[in-house]
């Protein structure tokens, strides 16, 4: 699987930006997909994932109730609206893939190339 992200750039807080990641390759809808993220300095986090049916999604706890993912087998997408935005959630924001429903970075299987987030105060 080939995952590329998009969407990423300025916002202030308070605003909203939405994060695209479109998959090729093998089937899409086999994997769970995940968004992690990574802050100057910091090591990479977990922010969201969702099963390959759509059907469960987990969050950290600094984005429950912000950030929303979702995902369309039919296009081999997923997307992240981020809402509310605040200036800690500034970093570059990866997607992923793997076979398991998990919040461990070592477990992916795929990865896509960042897209940098920031968010001014």
């Amino acid at each position: 699987v080939q995952l590329q992200a998009s969407g990423g750039g300025l916002a202030q807080a308070g605003g909203s930006l939405r994060l695209s990641c479109a998959a090729s390759g093998r089937t899409f809808s086999n994997y769970v997909s995940h968004w992690f993220r990574q802050a100057p300095g910091k090591e990479r986090e977990f922010v969201a994932a969702i099963s390959w049916d759509g059907v469960s999604t987990d969050y950290t706890d600094s984005v429950k109730g912000r950030f929303t993912i979702s995902r369309d087998n039919a296009k081999n997408t997923v997307s992240m609206q981020m809402n509310s935005l605040k200036p800690e959630d500034t970093a570059v924001y990866y997607c992923a893939a793997s076979r398991v429903f998990t919040r461990y970075w070592d477990n992916m299987d795929y990865w896509g190339k960042g897209t940098l987030v920031t968010v001014s105060s």
